[in-house]
């Protein structure tokens, strides 16, 4: 018996909205992954800001259809971060575990087999708050064993996570106040990435609807890491003007997608951070970078 068929294998949850051809790219991917069939598959679908968005809607969940029966529709628009929130608590309650995609991403012919098995091994790994399908292009330090680094920040971009660690989760950030004003641990905090805090506070302050922000938060104050391939199962196609969070052409986050056609994959029980890897990490969130990016998006370049 294979080591995939002696998992249980994870359930897979797709947050889709108003771009049918985005979900069909993505659902195509998921296509060439031998879990696939074996796979249970949700797709959450968000209602209409607007009537002129709803016949995009409905082809969306026309294609949710036709892959299965478990097609979850809002008939209002809840926003994304309310409908991650929402419906991974309520999958996970039964499952125990989760994969998440959402509709502007593409899948690597060994995604399900790689988050499968990764679940499976750091699962009583108190450490991990999650394991992320999407990697940053990393240069894996000399003498550097295994498949996936530790990072201190957590991709929306392809996910999985058990209800365990999710569950820890505050997503209020009841102690605000006092973090706000807590100059050492907001230091802290950008550590992971110097738009972290600003991030938070604008949610604080009803700038954005972020779920992943307030996720990150609770990782950096529970002090637990993301597991992160180096060679990435998932490419984000998100960017542009329909895009929800990333409305332009241009993306700072560079990755080296996994070609390899592995299904097997190196993980240790005994992985720490690594200060390299770290400091690569923080180049695609420092500040140089972040003008970098707002630039071209003013230029639309």
């Amino acid at each position: 018996m294979s080591l995939c068929n002696k998992m249980r294998l994870s359930p897979v949850v797709i947050f889709a909205f108003n771009r049918p051809q985005a979900l069909h790219r993505l659902i195509e991917s998921l296509k060439l992954n031998a879990l696939y069939q074996e796979s249970e598959i949700f797709v959450y679908v968000d209602g209409p800001r607007s009537q002129e968005e709803q016949d995009h809607v409905n082809a969306v969940i026309d294609i949710a259809k036709e892959i299965t029966s478990n097609v979850i529709a809002s008939p209002v628009n809840k926003g994304l971060g309310t409908s991650i929130i929402q419906g991974v608590s309520t999958i996970i309650e039964k499952y125990g575990k989760i994969i998440v995609l959402e509709d502007d991403l593409v899948c690597t012919p060994n995604f399900l087999s790689y988050m499968n098995q990764a679940l499976d091994f750091y699962e009583k790994d108190n450490r991990i708050i999650s394991v992320c399908g999407y990697g940053l292009k990393i240069k894996r330090p000399r003498g550097y064993t295994g498949d996936v680094y530790l990072s201190g920040r957590s991709s929306s971009w392809g996910w999985a996570t058990w209800k365990d660690r999710w569950e820890q989760v505050d997503w209020s950030i009841r102690d605000w106040a006092e973090f706000s004003v807590d100059r050492v641990r907001r230091k802290a905090f950008n550590r992971n990435g110097s738009d972290m805090y600003t991030m938070l506070k604008g949610y604080m302050e009803g700038r954005n609807h972020s779920w992943a922000i307030r996720f990150c938060y609770n990782q950096f104050k529970l002090g637990m890491y993301s597991v992160c391939p180096f060679l990435s199962k998932v490419n984000n196609e998100g960017f542009g003007e329909n895009a929800t969070n990333c409305k332009q052409r241009y993306s700072r986050f560079k990755t080296e997608l996994d070609t390899t056609g592995c299904s097997v994959f190196s993980f240790d029980k005994d992985i720490k951070p690594n200060k390299d890897i770290e400091k690569a990490c923080y180049h695609y969130h420092s500040i140089q970078l972040r003008i970098y990016s707002k630039i071209r998006k003013i230029l639309h370049l």
